[in-house]
């Protein structure tokens, strides 16, 4: 028995914290929200008076969200539109203040999402030199990874598309290519918002077994997905928000029953 609780102990060891969510809540405000008041014209005539906006609007988007994540894992966040799921993200990434509670993070999660800014009048070939250097990699780096960026996203397979603008993409091919340049680099937190939405399902699958490969890796994986066949695929843990509450926390295949059973998706 005293063995037994030692290897317990061990492995408890082992369970490295990434991210520590503790009670948190996040409030946008609306400013302008009066009748007739909301217009820029009336927004800048305020700034020069200094006179307060009259309305304002509180949206109250995650209430009192608390969880811890580790190294290793892969976690679901489901929900339908308008629950929290992608404003926890940006406050997981330090894009978002609390409005109470804290965020506690182990190196700097990386945020991915079908929106990341590149630039569009720059090629192809550019936004991925400059997204990678903006993620911290090395010029060597970017140049050592750059072909397999290119061969992943996919988007030369009918033509040297990686040569023109980003404003020639479909915006399919533009979210393709913003996950291949933020999987080619290895992250201690990677959040990614309905990237695997996007793309054909050998694109799907491509960014599935990269996903498996960044977790093997030692990192964690957070994954917003209305795709419950990505999140089983991808994820074994699921966090399941409704009205910026946490109904749910555990394992996939639990959570995505109860989630469907209530929601009849």
């Amino acid at each position: 028995m005293a063995e037994q609780e030692g290897a317990a102990q061990t492995a408890d060891t082992t369970r490295v914290p990434t991210v520590i969510a503790d009670d948190l809540h996040i409030v946008y405000r609306v400013y302008g929200t009066g009748a007739g008041k909301g217009s820029a014209t009336a927004a800048l005539n305020r700034i020069i008076r200094r006179k307060p906006s009259s309305g304002v609007r509180e949206v109250h988007a995650v209430k009192g969200v608390s969880f811890t994540a580790y190294r290793g894992e892969s976690i679901g966040l489901i929900g339908s539109n308008g629950s929290g799921k992608s404003t926890l993200l940006k406050a997981v990434a330090g894009l978002l203040p609390a409005e109470r509670g804290k965020v506690y993070s182990h190196g700097q999660p990386s945020l991915l999402g079908v929106n990341a800014a590149l630039m569009n009048d720059l090629t192809g070939e550019k936004n991925v030199i400059l997204g990678g250097l903006a993620m911290g990699m090395s010029r060597e780096q970017v140049h050592e990874r750059y072909q397999s960026i290119v061969d992943f996203s996919g988007i030369n397979e009918k033509g040297d598309f990686i040569s023109l603008p980003m404003r020639t993409y479909s915006s399919g091919m533009g979210a393709r290519l913003r996950f291949s340049i933020a999987a080619a680099k290895d992250h201690d937190v990677l959040m990614i918002d309905e990237a695997l939405a996007t793309g054909d399902r050998a694109f799907q699958k491509r960014s599935e077994a990269r996903i498996r490969e960044l977790r093997k890796e030692a990192g964690t994986v957070f994954l917003v997905s209305h795709n419950n066949k990505s999140i089983r695929d991808t994820c074994d843990r699921v966090l399941w928000l409704e009205k910026g509450e946490l109904m749910m926390d555990g394992p996939t295949d639990e959570v995505i029953k109860a989630y469907e059973k209530e929601t009849g998706k």
